[in-house]
């Protein structure tokens, strides 16, 4: 998937859209401007080195899935890893960083289910996953977090079977549920498809005493809850909760990470009535400008607030247009927020998230201009470049988008973004110029022919990428002839990179998978 904005809608797991050179020089293989002794990893054999020192010490293994290009990662990078305390704190475990842009991260990846970035993972000295700890949340709060993973006597896994089970938990196992990263859990405590109502249960059995663990728990519910079958009554219930949270600030400061997550179909399944949305989206809003003029946030939460005002003032207001003061409100705060923004690594998540809000109100070109203006000092200016081809695609604009996509493709680093980049390009040149049938063969081709031949290619992220590629191309083609020719061209390269995988390889199967007919057209 492509990357979105802001940045808890991006690679931290709830991410909506988002691409072969030589792995990543070795300056960017360890968290920038970060004190702590990073052991690097991205092989099987360098990962089991780590947790032979883990058993020899008696340490906790943390580990950390990033990307250099990925905004929350760098907002981690940026306040939380440069943290003397964080640092001091890092001693007592073995911290292991997977950058998904080295040769075997991807089958790494594919190891310990991984899959958003950022992700961060506690494992006992034996290699038991403790828990997933999230990144959206301030950092205070994160070691605190931190600290009840490290202290934690049973998996999260196992604290939600004896919380389930009517079994009396700790104040902070408790903490560890409610702060886990059920975003980046890829279904290793429960599947997704049981997530909001064992959300739900998990809620119901928090303790009178520790309030604002059971609404953290409850808002987790309601979002995974709505994609699911509709029911009246808990709807209902679950908008009562959130009108409740929204009229106490100290419930809004505590949970500002997921009351700013808020979308369109988030307020449309709490409100399906029209006029009940209209009042639930100005309360709504309302609550988060006045916690955002209170002060004490990031400026990535600053940002993410910026973001969520404007949803909420097109439900509020019934239109997708702002009124010229609001806009006028929203660029302003935008240049406020940025101006403050002097870390680079944060500016690299705060810049494409405060350019999707300007996006948002109708600013398309002060969005652009703003993106331009990053691009010489951004830690990875493709990733802005994708943000500037989104907005040509907006304007309807087919040649600059894929113009810019083009470009983002080309200067993008490491095997893993260049393949999630160079799919991508192609599905928006078969989207917005079908017709193009030349272009089409020759991105695509080039895409394959810069895939290494190697097992570990064909995993995660990769695999995902020329899945959708695959899929997308085979809708493309249909009965005509031509397009035929290309889709068989590709298929043709890609077999030859596949044979040379060796054939025990289980990276071998997954090549020769992605052109299969159930693997393309699977989401």
């Amino acid at each position: 998937m492509m990357p979105s904005y802001p940045l808890h809608r991006s690679a931290a797991a709830l991410v909506l859209a988002l691409g072969a050179l030589a792995c990543l020089p070795a300056a960017a293989a360890v968290p920038a401007h970060s004190k702590i002794g990073w052991v690097t990893a991205s092989t099987d054999a360098e990962v089991d080195k780590a947790f032979a020192q883990a058993r020899q010490t008696g340490r906790p293994v943390y580990l950390y899935w990033g990307a250099v290009w990925c905004p929350p990662c760098n907002q981690v990078k940026a306040t939380l890893f440069n943290r003397p305390d964080f640092a001091e704190r890092s001693r007592a475990f073995i911290p292991v960083y997977v950058d998904g842009d080295r040769p075997g991260a991807q089958k790494i990846a594919s190891r310990f289910k991984v899959s958003g970035y950022p992700t961060m993972v506690v494992f006992r000295p034996d290699g038991t996953e403790i828990t997933r700890l999230p990144g959206e949340v301030d950092p205070q709060r994160y070691l605190l977090t931190l600290s009840a993973a490290l202290n934690a006597q049973a998996p999260v896994k196992d604290l939600v079977a004896r919380a389930q089970a009517g079994q009396k938990l700790t104040d902070e196992q408790w903490n560890l549920l409610a702060f886990y990263s059920w975003d980046t859990d890829e279904q290793q405590v429960m599947p997704n498809a049981e997530l909001g109502k064992r959300l739900g249960e998990l809620a119901a059995h928090v303790p009178a005493n520790l309030p604002q663990l059971r609404d953290r728990l409850a808002l987790k519910a309601i979002a995974a809850r709505i994609d699911g079958p509709a029911d009246a009554a808990v709807a209902q219930a679950d908008r009562a909760a959130v009108e409740r949270m929204l009229a106490d600030p100290e419930s809004v400061r505590q949970q500002w990470d997921q009351l700013s997550a808020v979308s369109d179909k988030f307020v449309k399944y709490l409100a399906p009535d029209p006029t009940a949305r209209v009042t639930l989206a100005a309360s709504w809003e309302k609550a988060l400008a006045r916690r955002i003029s209170e002060g004490g946030l990031s400026n990535s939460e600053q940002v993410d607030g910026l973001y969520a005002r404007v949803v909420l003032l097109k439900l509020a207001e019934r239109s997708e247009t702002l009124s010229p003061a609001r806009v006028a409100e929203m660029q302003k705060e935008v240049a406020r927020v940025v101006a403050a923004t002097t870390d680079r690594y944060e500016r690299q998540a705060v810049v494409p998230s405060a350019a999707h809000v300007l996006s948002r109100s109708g600013l398309l070109d002060a969005s652009d201009a703003m993106l331009k203006a990053e691009l010489p000092r951004a830690v990875a200016p493709y990733y802005h470049m994708l943000a500037l081809a989104d907005n040509a695609k907006t304007r309807k604009d087919a040649k600059t988008a894929l113009s810019w996509y083009e470009q983002a493709w080309k200067a993008s680093e490491g095997p893993a973004t260049r393949v999630q980049w160079g799919t991508n390009y192609v599905r928006n040149i078969i989207e917005l110029t079908p017709n193009d049938i030349q272009r089409i063969s020759t991105a695509s081709r080039a895409v394959v022919g810069g895939l290494e031949p190697k097992g570990e290619t064909f995993f995660e992220r990769n695999q995902r990428s020329l899945q959708r590629m695959a899929k997308r191309m085979a809708e493309w083609q249909g009965a005509d002839a031509s397009r035929s020719q290309v889709v068989t061209q590709v298929r043709v390269d890609l077999e030859k990179v596949c044979k040379k995988v060796p054939a025990k390889d289980a990276g071998r199967g997954n090549c020769e998978q992605v052109f299969n007919a159930k693997e393309a057209t699977s989401s």
